[in-house]
């Protein structure tokens, strides 16, 4: 692997900014709430910060920009990514956009507390977008600040990375800093507000365009800026696909839903689960993308959502994800005829979502379990069944996968109904009392099953082992631990924040020092407040 090549300073910066150099500007430059028309975004700095202060950087991130330690570490990082500077040729602004949320037609939404600082191109030729999350107000700000909280950053700090490290197609993050302000929030929006710690992050992304950057212009009729936008996204984004044409639409558009049918296996494979898929949170280059109120599956409960907003409806649970995304799907569509004017083609290639999916999902698991290759007649009964067993009694997804690669079951092993529950698994489960003769006869039943599926392996049990623990995560940044290392920096120690960081840079890894991290969650989080659900509170 070539090694980066680092930039001597922040200055040296290649801003290419295409985005407001080619898509039409809001014509209004003053910075207040408003409708906007005919426009892709508006022109707004950031709002300076009191005394900002670096709590952490992603190198793996930064090397993505050319950016050296001693770079990151420098004056002119802390003041350029907390707002308080504008370097050379960044040109700061917000996006304008709509979207479904929840279902229902939310109307213009837009960047209300994000704002782009311009794209770059790399020593490789990449473009990557530079962001700003919780830097000011909008004009797309509607009632609200534009303003973050340290408590909500760190969460989006540390799981883009983690994501990323996990192998889940992710935006990025580079840098999180306190401002020195106090942001006033109402966590749960029972009316119990209280100042917090401000904060601020710089993300990146090849492009934050997303399905809502479409809708917003279907929906007020602006035909020819739809076109435009599609056209240079294409052309910025999708190069590959060749110039814009009827055929290249139809092209571009089945390759979202495939790109997006991917992420959602992949989010599913972790046990990730996003909480607010709404179409404005949905990128059209198939990334995970604004960490809200997001969890890990830890009982395995399809139904689960982390969302206190979604807690009756549960419209975005674990296990709804693959539906949700292909409605999103349906809905961007829809935005698209007006341009591309082929209900039909269309309608194919908003259907090779469900065929990507249904492949990707049985290879997903086909490597979870070890297999050398997927039998696709056998195999989807195998995963249904281990599936049903999952959720018949409290179980850690991350914890049982994990140690299934640990289960002795060469030469054909048999359980039989008077075993004990292998030594291994027992850490998965939180209630063990829920382990009763019949759940036991259904795991052994399942067991076996899975244990004559693998005398088709030709690999040795601990090829076995190595090819599950490189798809099976050790470490997944649990709500729980997430909250403790908030805890921590909202008192002033960001050890713990640092040390996610780097814990997560190897999830797939035994790190034997971390095992802490490793362990189930514990019963005094099960309901404390930022440890199991969240609310879309910033």
């Amino acid at each position: 692997m070539p090694s980066t090549v680092y930039l001597n300073s922040l200055h040296d910066l290649h801003f290419d900014n295409q985005y407001t150099g080619r898509l039409p500007a809001d014509p209004i430059a003053e910075n207040y709430t408003r409708q906007v028309a005919g426009a892709c975004y508006s022109f707004v700095e950031p709002l300076k910060t009191p005394s900002p202060n670096l709590i952490s950087y992603s190198q793996d991130a930064a090397n993505l920009l050319n950016l050296s330690s001693d770079t990151c570490d420098s004056s002119d990082f802390l003041q350029a990514f907390s707002g308080n500077c504008l370097l050379d040729k960044m040109n700061p602004y917000a996006t304008r956009y709509g979207g479904h949320q929840f279902g229902n037609w939310a109307g213009q939404l837009g960047d209300g507390r994000a704002i782009n600082l311009g794209e770059i191109i790399n020593s490789s030729e990449q473009r990557w977008a530079l962001q700003l999350k919780g830097s000011g107000p909008t004009p797309y700000s509607r009632r609200a600040d534009g303003l973050a909280v340290l408590r909500s950053s760190v969460r989006e700090f540390l799981c883009s990375e983690a994501m990323y490290h996990l192998g889940v197609p992710t935006t990025r993050a580079l840098s999180l800093m306190t401002t020195g302000n106090q942001v006033v929030r109402d966590m749960f929006y029972d009316g119990n507000q209280k100042a917090e710690p401000g904060a601020v992050i710089c993300r990146l992304a090849p492009s934050f365009t997303r399905f809502g950057h479409f809708q917003i212009h279907a929906s007020r009729g602006e035909t020819e800026l739809l076109k435009q936008l599609i056209d240079f996204t294409i052309i910025t984004d999708f190069p590959h696909l060749g110039a814009p044409s009827p055929e290249t639409y139809i092209s571009w558009f089945q390759e979202i839903c495939d790109s997006t049918a991917e992420m959602v296996v992949q989010w599913m494979r972790v046990g990730f689960v996003h909480g607010v898929m709404n179409t404005d949170n949905m990128s059209i280059l198939g990334l995970t993308i604004d960490y809200g109120p997001y969890g890990w599956l830890e009982d395995f409960d399809p139904g689960w959502t982390p969302n206190t907003t979604d807690a009756e409806g549960r419209r975005y649970s674990f296990g709804n994800q693959p539906e949700m995304a292909m409605w999103n799907l349906a809905q961007l569509g829809n935005a698209l005829l007006p341009v591309i004017e082929d209900l039909e083609a269309v309608q194919l290639a908003y259907n090779s979502y469900q065929h990507t999916f249904q492949n990707s999902w049985r290879e997903m698991m086909s490597q979870k379990l070890g297999f050398d290759a997927l039998d696709v007649q056998t195999d989807p009964d195998l995963f249904d069944e281990l599936l049903a067993l999952l959720t018949s009694v409290e179980t850690d997804m991350t914890i049982f996968f994990r140690n299934l690669a640990r289960v002795e079951l060469t030469n054909g092993k048999q359980f039989e109904d008077m075993d004990a529950v292998p030594a291994p698994l027992l850490d998965a489960y939180y209630q063990p009392e829920q382990l009763t003769d019949a759940y036991k006869k259904h795991l052994f039943q399942w067991l076996n099953l899975y244990s004559n599926r693998l005398e088709k392996n030709t690999s040795t049990n601990a090829q076995r082992q190595e090819k599950m623990n490189s798809v099976n995560p050790k470490y997944v940044l649990r709500n729980y631990l997430a909250q403790l290392a908030i805890d921590k920096s909202e008192q002033g120690d960001h050890s713990m924040v640092n040390e996610l960081l780097m814990l997560f840079r190897k999830p797939y890894d035994e790190q034997p020092d971390k095992e802490e991290f490793a362990k189930k969650r514990p019963e005094w989080a099960r309901h404390k407040a930022g440890c199991s659900m969240l609310s879309c509170s910033s």
